[in-house]
């Protein structure tokens, strides 16, 4: 299953690009010759990064392309060196995550960009650079991330939740335009009445989401009024079951809202511990920016933007989409 969809999804995709140019096939793998960096965000093969990995490495084995994957476990600083890194390769693209900030990634993508390689980016996005070299590739693949904090927050509050209910959102609110997800479930939260707590997810549980168990125990069991915890993390969604366990909840008596569809997820959802996780179609956030390269370096096309925040997973839907998720492409 998972080879014969990103088979078929490149299939289609060459299939419309021969069509009309002199030459072309629709077996021709177009991005032959080509090289590209990309970073892939968390670490390899866990549930926020494993579907990325695999819409990435299945478009660049469909168009030809030479794929060299990065992980940074989420941080900024890393991802900044990684690029680096990537620039003295001298490749034809680098995809890279919004995480450092724009200020941060400016002058390294301008320097990049002058230098003929296309610079694009996934996941989290950075506005001003997208403005400012879209004409040379730089487009977006990932969520409208306040939007999909509004959209996961709905689903919370739909689940009953109430003015004057306590909640709690944890998150990376200072990531410059990454913040913006979980800024968006806050704001929604309490612009329903809910009393919101805005917990600030440190570097270190960042990287490492197990150290944040005893934190958020900690918390909830300080908090006997909680109703409620947000986040758009996809590292911490996944401990939260864990982590109501240990605090002596039952699964429903807090109402849970999350981020992707990693394992763990996928068990506190089936256990209802977890209420509701936005769905951000992680395949296409790895699929898209290779396809993006091809079409900048071979049709000098300009970067193209797809909001990939497609929905919310609940208990009730997420049997359907089990081995899907299981093949590493949901």
């Amino acid at each position: 299953m998972m080879k014969q969809t990103g088979a078929l999804l490149a299939g289609s995709i060459l299939a419309v690009l021969a069509q009309g140019i002199p030459g072309a096939m629709a077996d021709d793998l177009i991005g032959s010759g080509l090289t590209m960096y990309m970073q892939m965000g968390g670490n390899p093969g866990d549930g926020a990064t494993l579907a990325r990995q695999t819409g990435a490495a299945q478009a660049a084995k469909s168009f030809g392309v030479e794929l060299k994957e990065q992980f940074s476990a989420w941080a900024p600083e890393t991802m900044i060196n990684q690029f680096k890194e990537a620039v003295a390769a001298k490749p034809t693209c680098i995809e890279i995550m919004g995480h450092p900030g724009g200020t941060a990634f400016h002058d390294l993508v301008k320097a990049a960009t002058d230098q003929g390689i296309i610079v694009t980016v996934g996941n989290s996005p950075m506005t001003d650079l997208q403005k400012e070299f879209g004409t040379k590739g730089t487009g977006y693949a990932g969520v409208d991330l306040y939007a999909g904090g509004t959209l996961t927050a709905n689903a919370m509050l739909a689940k009953g939740l109430k003015s004057g209910d306590e909640a709690m959102v944890y998150g990376v609110f200072s990531q410059a335009e990454r913040g913006q997800s979980e800024k968006g479930l806050a704001d929604t939260l309490e612009k329903a009445g809910l009393k919101v707590d805005r917990l600030e997810v440190t570097q270190e549980i960042n990287s490492d989401v197990s150290l944040g168990v005893p934190v958020l125990v900690a918390y909830i069991q300080s908090h006997p009024k909680l109703k409620a915890i947000g986040t758009q993390h996809g590292g911490i969604t996944g401990v939260l079951a864990e982590v109501l366990e240990k605090a002596g909840r039952k699964p429903g008596e807090i109402v849970v809202g999350g981020i992707d569809l990693g394992p763990a997820t996928i068990d506190g959802l089936k256990k209802g511990y977890v209420t509701a996780t936005l769905d951000q179609l992680l395949y296409l956030q790895g699929f898209m920016p290779v396809l993006q390269c091809v079409l900048t370096a071979k049709y000098k096309m300009p970067g193209l933007s797809l909001n990939t925040g497609a929905g919310v997973v609940t208990p009730d839907t997420i049997d359907a989409l089990t081995k899907l998720i299981d093949a590493g492409i949901r």
